[in-house]
């Protein structure tokens, strides 16, 4: 789809649709040149400077494709996170100014100096009424300085003195300055997240420039428009056309690490495009005089102060602070990729013309017979996708599709096979004989491949593509979509990003057709797969199935309940390495303090996240009742080049105190500090305290419920309610618990109905009351359908023998389970063929020898009934 405004915009639709348009809307250089105030970047010459403004939008999939994987807390459990201000590290230009909540002030007036004794104030900090909060970001100011800030308290009354002084001190001058502003929406909770976000930006790259970006917490854009529904974030950005070769010297010139010199080795010997658009902060890495041209109101003219503007949909649950409250959406990562696309990356692709594509559900004009249906498929660019075609009963039709003339054209089938081997169809062009067409396995019914047949389609708009099986028990795969190539696409200037879009070693591919991977020597190496889903952002990454193995910054589909930063190793850190950001030489590790979970009378869980940013790092957590801290948790050690969630338990705390903690990691290159987070243990004894936690092993007629308590220190009676509406009606047997720790409660229901929604919640009482857990949801499965399976951990892994697990719930038919494994994700060996019948979650084992030592395996479940064949997610393990 295409969306129009005035002036032009490009608009990029990161989970759901992305349409990128360069506009027309021009700037006088002269004028451009006047209103830059960034004296101290490098500029040069260029006669094609022509700022368009452009849109960029992250989604979620469609509401059939997440059903079953969202599902949102309400607003009572959304809100405190929102509210709750948790400090950030400084940037170079900012600090989170943090204080403790006085009882009965009504606001505070907030004082920020560069002296102790305050004989002067940093302007628009000297009595600063920040309303009723513990927080608040202050932000234009000079890096590697010592800052010192105090606040008073007021009620409607009178103000009382002020606090003690605090220091912040931002960092050190040379490198990268992201530089905030933040609109009123924008509340201390949100704002931290962002300095949060700002500062893994700040310590990746050296480069000399400052980016202004402007956040906003809204359900509209900044030019007054509804945000679309589904929209997560939306990013405003001013790219510039840049001739051809003046950004290919710059681009060279600016070369500083390996990642450089193997990408510009890679770059094409002749123009592919007129000019190239990098974005405006993008330009001025390379040195170019792209300064920043928008304003407010998102659109674009001399003098405008940002780089681009970022918008959080307010209507959305996020959580601002992670770890993520159950069912929401990572803030922060929605924050890095609108900032990724204000700095630079994006595709042409989404600015040219799409070749003709025809959605398999689309029933009229679509024709669907015999067994063949339409059914869900989060993945699929419709959410939903065509099945049980074959098995000589099922056939799809494809109607309508158009071509300009009588000619050979390629057509591009998308579709799943979760079958270990291919499947096969006969393809018919406008009722011809059928074609044999296999299509190999994609490892799950929920991720998309696709094949390329060459037809001959006649001139005009009534050709017939359909697809058959008349072999009983053979079927051919479930089926997305064709794409009916429409030959070179129209003249547009690439993107920085398109220089290294590749289809195989050697061969380019700048198309939405066939494979694209992101490769920065020539294709040898696929760093990430491009996204060719539309109506998915082509200049995001390829996403998996929710939950993500991989849930990357960029990812073209953002699940919820999963977080991700950029690192210097990540697909985002490179990506922006070579186009023309410079990465600094260190590899610190990169830390965040995450809010404390589980907090009891005695005890707690101390949370963090690391990126160990490719060296042997430790860490631990430092924690006690100052910010001397005084006691550790036992050391850790971390490789790699991920973000993962690091935790330690602590007990021994004395009830009702306030306790401090950060996260500390250290590697070869030095050691970093996570910002100072604090939590309050609770009272010795008191009313229980229950979470309602998500409902697992979901089956027709039965599920089970879950939840955290803490008895907190009384003997406590717990049980569930569930029904089909929050009346409830059921309830499950009383459990009875005692102590001063978080435990997992949980409950098996059964004699449910199939294909139905049910409420539940945990209740707790013990003699200081009674608690009550939010309510939840979760549906039954159908009757009978397709197996349900999942690959668990192998087990008693020795030098020559293991044993597979996983779980199987047969979906009411008889039903055939198995396990592939071998060394490669081929597998090439399976274990022996059970039998399983039943509606329920069962156990499923199988024990493999004659394995060879020090060797990975990779190994799933696979299960097959009448209803279909589907396969586990891949695991391995490694051999002593």
């Amino acid at each position: 789809m295409k969306a129009q405004s005035d002036p032009p915009i490009k608009a990029h639709l990161l989970p759901s649709a992305l349409i990128i348009r360069f506009g027309g809307v021009t700037l006088a250089l002269a004028a451009l040149a006047s209103a830059s105030n960034l004296t101290e970047e490098s500029s040069s010459s260029h006669a094609s400077l022509r700022p368009s403004a452009a849109t960029h939008e992250t989604r979620v999939g469609s509401q059939a494709g997440l059903q079953g994987v969202i599902e949102f807390p309400s607003a009572n459990e959304v809100t405190p996170r929102i509210e709750t201000v948790s400090s950030a590290a400084p940037t170079r230009s900012s600090f989170m100014a943090t204080w403790d909540s006085i009882s009965g002030a009504e606001g505070y007036f907030l004082d920020v100096s560069t002296s102790n004794s305050f004989s002067s104030y940093v302007d628009g900090y000297h009595g600063l009424d920040v309303g009723n909060v513990n927080g608040r970001a202050v932000t234009g100011l000079n890096p590697g300085t010592t800052y010192y800030y105090r606040v008073r308290p007021y009620t409607a009354a009178s103000s009382v003195e002020y606090s003690n002084v605090t220091t912040a001190t931002t960092k050190a001058p040379t490198g990268l300055i992201i530089h905030p502003t933040f609109d009123s929406s924008i509340s201390p909770a949100i704002q931290a997240m962002i300095m949060r976000a700002i500062g893994i930006y700040e310590s990746l790259f050296s480069d000399p420039i400052t980016i202004e970006i402007l956040f906003r917490y809204s359900t509209t854009a900044p030019n007054g428009d509804d945000l679309p529904a589904g929209v997560l974030s939306q990013s405003f950005f001013v790219p510039y056309d840049i001739l051809w070769n003046s950004f290919i010297s710059a681009l060279r010139a600016d070369a500083t690490t390996s990642n450089d010199n193997a990408a510009n080795a890679s770059l094409p010997g002749s123009a592919f495009s007129t000019n190239i658009a990098p974005s405006s902060a993008n330009g001025r890495a390379l040195g170019l005089n792209t300064p920043p041209a928008m304003r407010l109101d998102g659109t674009i003219g001399p003098g405008g102060p940002y780089d681009g503007i970022v918008t959080l949909n307010s209507a959305v649950p996020f959580s601002f602070t992670r770890p993520l409250i159950s069912g929401s959406f990572d803030a922060q990562r929605s924050v890095e990729h609108e900032i990724d696309e204000v700095m630079g990356l994006g595709s042409y692709l989404n600015s040219v013309r799409t070749c003709p594509s025809y959605e398999a559900e689309s029933v009229p004009p679509n024709i669907i017979t015999g067994g063949a249906g339409i059914q869900s498929c989060p993945t699929c660019s419709g959410g939903a996708d065509v099945g049980y075609v074959g098995n000589n009963s099922g056939t799809l039709q494809f109607n309508g599709v158009t071509a300009n003339t009588t000619h050979s054209y390629v057509v591009t089938i998308w579709y799943t096979n979760g079958d270990a081997t291919a499947r096969y169809a006969l393809l018919s062009v406008n009722g011809g004989p059928g074609i044999p067409v296999p299509f190999p396995s994609t490892g799950s019914f929920q991720t998309l491949g696709s094949v390329q047949r060459t037809v001959t389609l006649n001139a005009g708009s009534d050709n017939t593509l359909m697809f058959s099986n008349p072999i009983v028990g053979n079927w051919a795969p479930d089926f997305d979509r064709i794409v009916v190539n429409c030959g070179v696409p129209p003249s547009a200037n690439l993107r920085p990003q398109d220089l290294f879009s590749w289809r195989s070693p050697g061969n380019r591919n700048l198309t939405s057709n066939d494979s694209r991977y992101f490769s920065i020597d020539s294709g040898s190496t696929n760093i990430v797969g491009f996204n060719q889903t539309p109506p998915g952002d082509f200049g995001d990454w390829l996403s998996e199935p929710c939950p993500q193995p991989h849930p990357r910054v960029q990812n073209a589909f953002a699940c919820p309940d999963q977080f991700s930063d950029i690192s210097a190793t990540s697909p985002e850190g490179i990506n922006l390495d070579v186009i023309g950001y410079d990465l600094a030489a260190t590899a610190l590790p990169v830390v965040t303090t995450n809010p404390a979970t589980s907090v009891a009378s005695f005890s707690a869980t101390l949370n963090g996240s690391l990126n160990p940013d490719g060296s042997a790092t430790t860490v631990n957590f430092q924690y006690g009742l100052t910010t001397s801290y005084g006691s550790t948790t036992p050391v850790q050690t971390q490789t790699g080049n991920t973000l993962r969630p690091i935790s330690a338990n602590i007990s021994g705390l004395l009830a009702s105190h306030i306790y401090h903690f950060r996260i500390v990691a250290t590697n070869s290159f030095g050691t970093t500090f996570g910002s100072d987070m604090t939590f309050t243990t609770l009272s010795a004894t008191g009313p229980p305290v229950v979470t309602t936690n998500s409902a697992t092993f979901i089956a027709s007629f039965s599920a089970t419920l879950n939840a955290l308590l803490d008895p907190h220190g009384l003997a406590t009676s717990v049980h569930f309610q569930y029904g089909p509406t929050t009346s409830y009606g059921f309830t499950t047997a009383p459990q009875s618990q005692g102590g001063n720790t978080y435990l997992n409660v949980s409950a098996n229901i059964s004699s449910l109905t199939a294909s139905t929604i049910y409420h539940f919640r945990v209740v707790a009482s013990n003699s200081a009351g009674t608690s009550l857990g939010s309510d939840r949801t979760f549906t039954t499965l159908t009757a009978t359908g397709a197996p349900v399976v999942t690959t668990n951990p192998a087990t008693n892994v020795s030098s020559s023998s293991a044993t597979l697990n996983g779980s199987l719930d047969p979906h009411g038919l008889t039903t055939s389970v198995n396990f592939q494994y071998g060394t490669t994700t081929s597998y090439g060996h399976t274990t022996t063929i059970q039998s399983q019948t039943g509606n329920t979650y069962r156990n499923i084992t199988g024990n493999i020898s004659g394995l060879t030592t020090h060797t990975t395996y990779h190994f799933r479940i696979v299960a097959t009934n009448s209803g279909g064949t589907r396969s586990g997610s891949d695991r391995t393990f490694t051999t002593p």
